[in-house]
């Protein structure tokens, strides 16, 4: 299980910044540098309320999909790394937050 430092404030799954969301996708094919990939399971708690039990267990995230095969840290389309940060406090929509552990290869 991975652990995910959102600082996307106004995410349904934030809950003291760390993901409660049951699945997350990291999105960004061909990605350059963060800026470029996004948190594709962000909602914004104004549209969607809080999620934050949204999980299969009694914790946070349960499984981390990465499909920026661009990163260094993508290990056949999961995430290599035991904990990385979500960035984009304020967004609207999903492709205005981003990977900010994101390393190009």
């Amino acid at each position: 299980m991975n652990s995910i430092i959102c600082g996307v404030s106004n995410c349904s799954h934030n809950k003291s910044n760390v993901c409660y969301s049951n699945r997350v996708n990291i999105g960004g094919e061909g990605s350059n540098n963060s800026c470029d990939t996004c948190c594709g399971s962000f909602l914004d708690e104004k549209n969607y309320g809080s999620l934050t039990n949204n999980t299969n267990g009694d914790s946070q995230c349960d499984c981390l999909v990465c499909k920026v095969e661009s990163c260094t840290h993508n290990s056949n389309c999961l995430c290599a790394l035991n904990s990385i940060e979500v960035a984009g406090n304020g967004a609207r929509l999903y492709s205005e937050t981003n990977c900010a552990s994101f390393s190009s290869k």
